[in-house]
């Protein structure tokens, strides 16, 4: 069963904390339709996601998966990390600085909050702000600016324009505390925002080890690139590297899924299906959400690869 926090006689179930440009919240029964027929009959499972993002497959894992006893997450954004760390250890912490950021938003008439939206960006941006303020603003501007989305400029700035909701929730007090228990409910292994790679070093040598990548998808095409996490390249190169770490937890047997575009080569054929030669590779259905058009949100294919 999910795990939850009752409030007032209202059951709020552990979900991610964050919008996030290619979520899996939409996937997530499809995702649970791949995973290895006897997932739920092994012992003791450590769950990795090095690219956790908002965490919608996180969430999900340990919601439905009892089994699963130890959790290693990473990710490129400092600020997302620190944002688990907190939820982890000290989410009222996160709480009563989300609440000062609430009560100040909402004491601002309307219009004039679009100027705060503004003003906290560029707390944001600045020097020198505590990491704790930064994870709480992080939450913030994910709450307020358009569509969710986080993206940043050549110089690492945040720079996605307001988005004029009339009623965002800020401060998620009962969501907060749900992940803040459901994270506890498992050993958990945040590891310092960076390399992918270092996972490696939290596999667990007794039992079975799942790994799930949500890397940065590569391109469609030339024209449609969109970095939506960072200003950190995920080019072919980088895709390759990938494919070649996955050779290697294959070889420590290590259950994988990973999730990307179905993308083509110059030719036309399946850039993944060539890559990742002797792996099985599944296509499903997917909406997307990103394209500001909503005549221009269409539904496409992605790729779900596995070594099972």
């Amino acid at each position: 069963m999910p795990q939850n926090t009752v409030v007032k006689n209202k059951v709020v179930i552990a979900k991610p904390f964050v919008k996030w440009a290619g979520g899996k919240g939409n996937l997530l029964q499809k995702l649970e339709a791949l995973l290895p027929a006897d997932f739920d009959d092994l012992q003791n499972v450590t769950y990795i996601e090095p690219f956790v993002g908002g965490g919608a497959m996180l969430f999900h894992m340990l919601n439905n998966h009892k089994n699963i006893k130890k959790v290693v997450i990473n990710d490129i954004n400092a600020d997302l990390i620190r944002c688990y760390q907190l939820l982890a250890n000290t989410p009222h912490v996160l709480i009563d600085r989300l609440k000062n950021i609430e009560h100040n938003y909402y004491s601002v008439i309307f219009p004039s909050r679009k100027e705060l939206y503004y003003a906290y960006r560029e707390q944001y941006n600045s020097d020198g702000i505590h990491p704790d303020e930064r994870a709480a603003l992080f939450i913030f501007l994910n709450r307020t600016c358009f569509n969710g989305l986080y993206r940043v400029n050549a110089a690492g700035k945040f720079n996605v324009p307001y988005g004029r909701y009339k009623k965002p929730i800020i401060c998620n007090e009962e969501l907060i505390m749900a992940d803040h228990h459901l994270l506890n409910s498992v050993e958990l292994v945040i590891r310092k925002p960076g390399d992918y790679k270092f996972v490696r070093q939290n596999l667990s040598k007794s039992n079975m080890n799942f790994v799930y990548f949500d890397p940065p998808y590569r391109p469609l095409s030339a024209t449609s690139s969109f970095k939506e996490y960072s200003n950190n390249p995920f080019e072919d190169r980088q895709q390759e590297e990938l494919k070649y770490f996955c050779d290697r937890l294959s070889a420590q047997n290590c259950l994988i899924m990973q999730s990307n575009s179905d993308s083509k080569t110059e030719n036309g054929d399946s850039y993944f299906e060539e890559l990742y030669v002797g792996y099985d590779i599944q296509r499903i259905l997917v909406s997307r959400f990103i394209n500001a058009d909503p005549e221009k949100r269409k539904k496409l294919t992605e790729v779900v690869i596995r070594n099972y």
